[in-house]
């Protein structure tokens, strides 16, 4: 025999250090569930503090602030299970945790077993390690709660909780995003489920917190490995599912086990439908994540307009459309900064992106203020030939005035370089590189064209010359990108292999690359360092960014 139970899965946004707005969102979503007759209802990793909270953590007040938010939160949950993530304090420290409430008390407290300490992760900094793999009771179905990591590797929590007699376990996470990582997710709670015989919820966080977005896709798989539901990518969501258990559970651990309520399920007095949201292709997954991880750091940091220097290149009408796409159109804004290298093609193209996206452009010749400078200069320079030097002078012009326009008006400065660029240097400190949010940061060219194409496949917002002319900074005559740079198309794999899955030079050149283009590349990543330690952050989409990621000493002698 078996018997019915409804979950329910709250994919809620939480912003870190909101804790008042935090648990107002898990009682809504609380409540919610409980319309649709769920039983049980499951909310992210640290839901409470927001995810991650880091040297928030360091601060004692924040913690029993965070508790006290928590029990006054549970007063309020009565007719429902949750399972609410939190930070808890005890003897040893604190602990990463889940607190699992019915009628309008904590019935118990999980604490994370398995602390991640790899890429973006350092939860051995805060937290103390859980002992104890705790059973839940609800009527007589035993079910388990455990926190991300704790589900990654076998055995674990949930093989421990599942020969303790669970049949049902509750896994809630706050797992941030890069491209195919649901992918990797699936098949780890599928073979989870399938070597315990369990049930296995996966409950993710979803929003953009500094770096790193939080994708959702929260997910139901049974105990032969099959995917029941999942929900919404880059969207709150509530999924709800039926799944069946055995009639009773046995439970061989007491001493492990915390009774949550006596009631046994209640009948499911509202009809579900089976719900999968279809994966993402793998474009559009990129290009929701860049969404979602603009408009929360703009609107969770209190900016409602942006403004980005609009070069007629096809970076910054990425940008451009990403912003328009987020924030509308009527919050964006774009400069168009002329040199006397500035050609005309560039104008139009930007103008016309522009009378697209519906978006104001502005146009503010720099040519005045670079004559000023080469003459203010031209008494310590008369010995030398004109180099990067003058280069540079135009890029910092404009990040000052794009820097004004901040000032003046409040608006956050969106800038435009690409992952490619940011690995060779290949950008002007205190010139494009200056602003609030560097929006593709984390995203190579060749993926720039790519999620371009994807998006004029909408609706046509980018000008067809932009998505084929030769990239150029236009800072002299006749620049082309490859005056510098090896072609995208190969520099882009190298620095997949040194940057992302640190290979060494022999083994990229024995992949079949030029030797002295590898040598170059590699050279021009190493000596860029100080310049990316002074780079706005930017959206994660890949397994290592540069910032909480990859951290390589600026002073370095090794070369491998």
């Amino acid at each position: 025999m078996e018997t019915t139970i409804r979950i329910a899965l709250a994919q809620i946004n939480c912003t870190v250090g909101d804790l008042n707005g935090n648990c107002r969102k898990i009682l809504e979503y609380a409540e919610k569930a409980e319309r649709y007759a769920a039983d049980i209802v499951s909310f992210p990793e640290l839901a409470v503090t927001g995810y991650p909270p880091e040297d928030l953590l360091l601060k004692p007040k924040f913690v029993e602030d965070n508790v006290a938010a928590l029990q006054e939160l549970s007063r309020s949950i009565r007719n429902i299970v949750a399972v609410v993530g939190f930070v808890d304090k005890g003897r040893r420290g604190v602990y990463n945790s889940a607190a699992v409430i019915s009628a309008g008390e904590i019935k118990g407290i999980y604490h994370k077993m398995r602390l991640p300490n790899y890429a973006v992760f350092d939860e051995k900094r805060y937290f103390n390690s859980g002992k104890n793999p705790l059973v839940f009771l609800f009527g007589q179905h035993p079910f388990g709660v455990n926190i991300c990591e704790d589900i990654w590797m076998p055995g674990g929590p949930t093989a421990a909780q599942a020969r303790y007699g669970a049949r049902f376990i509750c896994n809630i996470n706050a797992s941030p995003y890069h491209a195919g990582k649901i992918k990797l997710r699936q098949e780890i709670i599928e073979t989870q489920a399938r070597n315990n015989g369990v049930v296995m919820s996966y409950t993710n966080m979803v929003g953009g917190q500094d770096e790193l977005v939080f994708d959702g896709q929260s997910m139901v798989i049974d105990k032969n490995g099959t995917l029941l539901a999942r929900a919404e990518a880059f969207k709150e969501d509530l999924l709800i599912v039926d799944v069946k258990l055995p009639e009773e559970g046995t439970v061989r651990s007491a001493r492990r086990l915390v009774k949550v309520k006596d009631k046994p399920s209640r009948s499911a007095s509202v009809p579900l439908e089976r719900r999968i949201a279809p994966p993402l292709k793998p474009a559009e997954e990129v290009y929701q994540a860049l969404l979602l991880g603009l408009r929360d750091y703009v609107q969770k940091n209190g900016f409602k307009k942006v403004v980005l220097g609009l070069s007629g290149g096809i970076d910054s009408a990425l940008v451009t459309v990403l912003a328009a796409d987020a924030l509308g159109k009527e919050n964006v804004m774009c400069v168009f900064m002329p040199s006397r290298f500035s050609s005309e093609a560039s104008r139009v193209d930007a103008r016309e992106l522009c009378e697209n996206l519906d978006v104001r452009f502005f146009e503010i010749s720099i040519e005045r203020i670079y004559d000023a400078y080469l003459e203010t200069l031209s008494p310590n320079f008369s010995e030398l030939q004109p180099d990067i030097t003058e280069e540079n002078i135009q890029a910092r012009i404009r990040g000052n005035i794009i820097m004004a326009l901040s000032n003046k008006f409040g608006w956050l400065v969106l800038t435009t370089g690409n992952k490619s660029e940011m690995s060779v240097g290949y950008a002007t400190l205190y010139g494009d590189m200056a602003g609030g949010f560097a929006v593709i940061k984390d995203v190579p060219k060749t993926l720039v064209y790519r999620l371009c194409r994807w998006r004029n496949s909408l609706s046509r917002a980018i000008p067809e010359r932009v998505l084929t002319k030769a990239p150029s900074a236009e800072l002299k005559p006749d620049q082309k990108d490859t005056d510098t740079l090896p072609p995208y198309d190969t520099l882009d794999p190298i620095l997949k292999a040194y940057v992302e899955e640190d290979e060494d030079a022999a083994k990229i050149i024995r992949a079949g690359y030029d030797p002295e283009t590898v040598n170059r590349v590699i050279k021009m990543v190493d000596m860029s360092e100080y310049k990316r330690r002074q780079s706005p952050p930017g959206i994660r989409i890949t397994p290592k960014a540069f910032g909480k990621d990859r951290r390589v000493p600026i002073t370095n002698k090794y070369k491998g």
